[in-house]
C-alpha cells in the first residue's frame, strides 16, 4: 500500500520529446534567442507564438503548445549550430531567410537587443549559409515592423 502511495507522488515519466524537424528546430532557436539574455519576457513569448502560428498555420492554442515543446527541446538541446544545420539541410533558401527574419523579430521584440542574442543570431546566420548582406537586409525588414 505504501508503495502505491509513493508511486502517486512520483507521477509518471514525462512523454518523450519529438525528434526535432526544421519547424521545431526554428522554434527552439527562437526560444534560445529570447532566453539568451537571461530575461525571457512575455513580449518575446507572444512574438514566438505569433510566428509559430503564422509559419505553421496554427491557431493560438496549438502555437502555444508548439512553443512549450520547443522550450523543452531547447532546454535539452544540441548546439545552436546543429539546429541551424537541420534547418539549412531541409528547407529552401527562401525559407532559411524567413527563419533568420524570425530570429531577428525575437531579438527585437523586447526593444532591448543584447550581445548574447546577437551572438546567437550571427551564429545561426553562418550555419544557415546566409551572407552578411542577406542578414543585414533581414534585420532591416524586421526593424521596420
Amino acid at each position: 500500500m505504501l508503495a502505491r502511495i509513493l508511486d502517486l507522488f512520483k507521477g509518471h515519466a514525462p512523454d518523450p520529446l519529438p525528434e526535432p524537424d526544421a519547424r521545431l528546430a526554428l522554434g527552439a532557436l527562437m526560444v534560445r534567442v529570447a532566453k539568451s539574455d537571461g530575461d525571457y519576457r512575455a513580449v518575446e513569448i507572444g512574438r514566438i507564438d505569433k510566428l509559430l502560428a503564422r509559419m505553421n498555420g496554427l491557431g493560438p492554442v496549438d502555437a502555444a503548445k508548439m512553443r512549450a515543446t520547443c522550450e523543452k527541446i531547447e532546454a535539452e538541446a544540441p548546439s545552436t549550430k546543429k539546429f541551424a544545420l537541420l534547418i539549412r539541410e531541409t528547407v529552401s533558401p527562401e525559407a532559411r531567410i524567413e527563419a533568420h527574419e524570425a530570429l531577428w523579430q525575437i531579438m527585437l521584440a523586447d526593444g532591448l537587443p543584447s550581445d548574447e542574442e546577437m551572438a546567437i543570431v550571427l551564429q545561426v546566420r553562418e550555419a544557415l549559409g546566409l551572407s552578411r548582406a542577406e542578414c543585414d537586409a533581414a534585420r532591416g525588414r524586421m526593424a521596420r515592423l
